[in-house]
Formats: C-alpha cells, sequence, structure tokens
C-alpha cells in the first residue's frame, strides 16, 4: 500500500500558515482544524517549513512564555521531509522514525498534493493487517 491510497480517503487540503503569522494565530488554526502541524508557505505557495505543536512548546519554554511577538519563521522546522504518492506506507514510517517527525508533505512532480501524518499511516497500516488476518482466516477455514 502507498501514501497515494491514504490521500484518496483523507484528501489532499493540507492547512497552512504564512511566516509572518502570530504563535497565537498558527495554535488557534492547528486547534481549530484538529491538526497537530501545518505548512509554512509564502506567497509563491512553495512550502518554506513546518510548525507543529512541539515546534511552539519548545519555543514557550525557550523564550519564558513570552511568545506574543514570534512568529511562525521563528518557530518553524525549516527542514522539509518528503514522500511522493507512490512512496509505500512502510517507507513513510521508516523515515517518521528515523527523523523523528510525525508530518510528511506529499509532492508530486514538485507540487504539493497533500499531507499525511503518523495517525494516517499506523491506521492504514493496522486496517491492511486486519484484512490480511481475515484473508489467512478464510484460507484457512475453507482448506
Amino acid at each position: 500500500m502507498t501514501v497515494s491510497a491514504i490521500l484518496r480517503n483523507k484528501g489532499s487540503e493540507v492547512v497552512s500558515v504564512t511566516p509572518g503569522m502570530g504563535l497565537g494565530e498558527v495554535a488557534r488554526v492547528l486547534v481549530q482544524h484538529r491538526i497537530g502541524a501545518a505548512l509554512v508557505r509564502e506567497g509563491d505557495d512553495q512550502p518554506v517549513g513546518i510548525i507543529s505543536e512541539r515546534d511552539i512548546v519548545r519555543v514557550f519554554a525557550r523564550e519564558d512564555g513570552q511568545t506574543d511577538r514570534l512568529t511562525a519563521a521563528e518557530a518553524m522546522t525549516r527542514v522539509l521531509y518528503t514522500v511522493t504518492p507512490e512512496t509505500p506506507i512502510e517507507r513513510a514510517l521508516e523515515m517518521m522514525t528515523d527523523r523523528r517527525v510525525r508530518h510528511l508533505p506529499v509532492l508530486a512532480e514538485g507540487k504539493l498534493c497533500g499531507m499525511v501524518s503518523i495517525g494516517d499511516l499506523v491506521k492504514a497500516r493496522i486496517e491492511a493487517a486486519v484484512g490480511e488476518a481475515a484473508a489467512l482466516r478464510d484460507y484457512v477455514a475453507a482448506g
């Protein structure tokens, strides 16, 4: 199973914020959409980073809670690890584990076409395992 199967079920909407958006506003966007991270995109719509709940907490701790004046650009993670729709789910999970990230933007021919979270990937992997187990039970029962 590949990332494209997840996007077919989940959809391709990607919530994003701008680099100049204040951290309070970023937090409200995350809460409103019930997500853990948003892409940071500039005028040309190209991602320049990603900002997660974890990034906001790190800045909050570093700045002793004085985050009112800080922006997404000051808190975001600038290194983006990405996958393509053809990436196998197992490979995407390995990337997340190795790089200690929870979200991967999905690019097709250099264009953003979605984002997957670790929850999306684990859910898909569990569904596949349940299906495989059911098929094996049916095979054994028929034999």
